[in-house]
């Protein structure tokens, strides 16, 4: 460690608490006095606002935080932090680091709270098997570094500045990745939009019809080569098949129910998807598969226990296509676009992994003294 450095826990340097939620029973108790901030509004940033708020008399009967305190969630989804700009009130799922001048600036302890490091030992302090806790007791024993307050300040100058740069980075990768996939939703539109000549319109229930696979439950599938479709994409591996050859599959059931795929390999169709069969057009496969994904099938759903599409459901739904060599033609351009889509968007997501590491180490070297 470097000199003037020194290694402590939490409770040994700060004063923590846990926050509560004042009755709700009580209408008095809630207002637009004060912020009432809960786990999901902790963003690894800062905040001075929150969905739910206390009245002043609320106020008194919660736990509340002074400005620059740091507010982490310990119970669920564990580390998600905030730095808040105002006072606040804060739930029983949240502890709190109460700032102290003396010993820390507050941007310093936000950014070691918000490291790897800190978040390791919530994780292995946590109890609890479905839902992670980690009570103020187990709180208060992570470790923590306190360096002198100068080179705290150096550290924060230098953090400050490299994250509104990786901030930047970011927004540009993120809104690059936004701009590929909506080329290419552009240019779908306009291919389904702007029909050439000798297209035609049919309802769907003129076109094919729809036929459920075989029921495959999870006890009795048996690991193999070929791969399981169920409503919501692949499911499993299954050691025989049911379906080969050309074919446009349609998830039935589910939260991803209409999805349409192109399949030309083996497969398991189970009985939560669809397959197209006697069809009254031509269709090429990979074209037919674009133009239903366009239709956004799963908007036709009937809402039950789960969304389920229907032959009956989709049967008025209108088609437009072109004889089977325009099909293709159409289908090829759109094949090239959606490879080169993926790459694009393949690269802009690799970029914001770097940018996540780069944060990552850097909060690393900080609190290691290497920074």
């Amino acid at each position: 460690m470097k000199k003037g450095w020194e290694r402590k826990t939490l409770g040994d340097e700060f004063q923590t608490a846990t926050g509560n939620t004042p009755p709700k029973g009580n209408a008095k108790f809630y207002g637009d006095f004060m912020p009432l901030v809960k786990p999901p509004e902790l963003t690894d940033s800062f905040i001075e606002s929150s969905e739910d708020g206390l009245s002043k008399l609320g106020s008194t009967v919660a736990r509340t935080l002074p400005p620059n305190s740091i507010l982490v969630s310990c119970i669920g989804n564990l580390g998600k932090i905030a730095l808040n700009t105002v006072a606040v009130a804060f739930n029983q799922q949240i502890n709190a680091i109460l700032p102290d001048p003396r010993k820390a600036v507050p941007e310093f302890m936000f950014y070691q709270v918000l490291s790897d490091g800190f978040r390791d030992q919530l994780e292995a302090l946590a109890s609890g098997t479905t839902v992670p806790i980690v009570n103020k007791s187990k709180f208060n024993s992570v470790g923590i570094v306190i360096p002198p307050l100068a080179e705290q300040q150096r550290i924060v100058g230098i953090l400050d500045e490299a994250f509104a740069g990786l901030a930047t980075a970011k927004a540009t990768a993120e809104k690059n990745l936004q701009n590929a996939r909506s080329l290419f939703e552009s240019h779908l539109q306009s291919v389904f939009s702007q029909r050439g000549k000798g297209w035609v319109e049919k309802p769907l229930g003129e076109c094919f019809r729809l036929k459920s696979g075989d029921g495959l439950t999870s006890k009795s599938m048996k690991v193999g080569a070929y791969p399981v479709f169920g409503g919501n994409g692949i499911a499993g591996m299954h050691n025989v098949f049911n379906l080969s050859g050309d074919n446009v599959i349609v998830g039935r059931v589910g939260a991803l129910c209409g999805n349409a795929r192109h399949i030309t390999e083996k497969i398991w169709l189970t009985d939560n998807a669809f397959r197209i069969v006697d069809p009254g057009f031509e269709f090429d496969g990979s074209f037919l598969t674009y133009l239903l994904n366009h239709k956004n099938l799963r908007s036709l759903a009937r809402q039950a226990a789960q969304p389920v599409i229907s032959n009956s459901s989709l049967k008025d739904l209108v088609l437009n296509f072109p004889v089977l060599v325009e099909q293709r033609r159409i289908a090829g351009q759109l094949d090239a676009l959606s490879t080169e889509t993926q790459l694009l968007a393949a690269i802009y997501q690799q970029k914001l992994l770097a940018l996540e590491a780069l944060k990552k180490s850097l909060l690393h070297q900080a609190f290691s003294g290497e920074l």
